[in-house]
């Protein structure tokens, strides 16, 4: 059953659902699965922590399969839908390949990319235009990773931290080692694989974790980018998140910082974003809308900050763990 709550300080009934209480897994964390159940650490104790809570009325018209909102500060999940289904993340994905990733490499080293280095590059990749032959600091791969969710810079950056394979299985152990039990990576780059999966809630937590780093802050929030291009040209590259660049029909949106989008044809459209305001930052999770609409999982995401911080100083979490 899909589950929707959130908490305030305002005394009612009796909380129907235990994410009402979820909290994600502090950054850093060693968390582990229920031994007993299975289940979160932090579900697990949310459902022994009964409460009086009132429902805040969620915004209309929420179509994704699963999303949440929580607070980047505090790890509060502030209203949640399926927030452990197990989906296919798309791009989101490069959250928790960055966080793996991301902290090995100078931004100013220089890499000469080779054949091997883009080897095994999934037909119809998004790409950033990365050329054998071609140098590129890490800085540029890691633009071309954020703003074009350039499948060919993960693929040389993954090459650099000694190989896909290798990368996938030290993504997965950061995964768990955040706390993150909803994940199963088989590509670094969120490309469709049998058997890769995420969750709104393990994605959410890869965000928090990467915001905590200034590099992947800065990287998630940059709209525009030059990018090595052939005869040592540059060209300039746009974020493809909409939200963040406000492109397509959207305004950007207020206090916006980024983190990630994708899409698949097996995930759908999926978001992860996060944005600031009066001293709240949050972020919002939302994996493949069923509307149709155009600029659906952007519209959707964006209700579910403007819901959050329309109600950010009530929130009052019930379980502080």
């Amino acid at each position: 059953m899909a589950s929707d709550a959130c908490v305030s300080k305002k005394a009612g009934a009796m909380a129907l659902t235990a994410v009402a209480v979820m909290t994600l897994t502090s950054i850093p964390a060693h968390a582990h699965p229920n031994r007993s159940t299975g289940r979160h650490p932090a579900l697990a104790a949310a459902a022994r922590a009964a409460a009086p809570a009132r429902r805040r009325r969620l915004p209309s018209g929420l179509s994704a399969l699963a999303w949440t909102v929580a607070d980047a500060d505090t790890g509060r999940v502030l209203a949640a839908r399926n927030p452990h289904r197990q989906l296919a993340p798309a791009s989101t994905l490069k959250t928790l390949f960055a966080v793996t990733v991301l902290p090995k490499f100078s931004a100013g080293r220089v890499r000469q990319v080779g054949s091997e280095d883009l080897a095994g590059l999934g037909a119809g990749s998004s790409v950033v235009g990365v050329r054998q032959g071609g140098r590129y600091r890490v800085s540029d791969l890691w633009h071309g990773v954020f703003l074009r969710s350039g499948n060919d810079a993960v693929h040389v950056l993954a090459s650099m931290n000694g190989g896909w394979s290798a990368t996938a299985r030290e993504m997965q152990q950061t995964a768990r080692k955040l706390g993150a039990h909803d994940t199963t990576v088989k590509s670094p780059d969120g490309y469709d694989e049998p058997g890769q999966v995420s969750s709104a809630y393990d994605l959410t937590v890869f965000a928090r974790a990467g915001l905590a780093n200034a590099d992947f802050a800065r990287y998630c929030s940059t709209a525009h980018a030059r990018f090595p291009a052939a005869g040592g040209a540059t060209t300039e590259i746009e974020n493809t998140n909409r939200m963040l660049v406000g492109s397509h029909g959207l305004s950007r949106y207020p206090g916006i910082i980024g983190v990630k989008n994708g899409y698949t044809s097996k995930a759908g459209n999926t978001l992860i974003a996060a944005a600031r305001r009066n001293g709240h930052t949050l972020i919002a999770t939302v994996l493949n809308p069923q509307s149709g609409e155009v600029n659906g999982v952007y519209k959707e995401a964006g209700a579910l900050l403007d819901w959050g911080f329309d109600g950010a100083d009530e929130a009052d979490p019930v379980n502080r763990s």
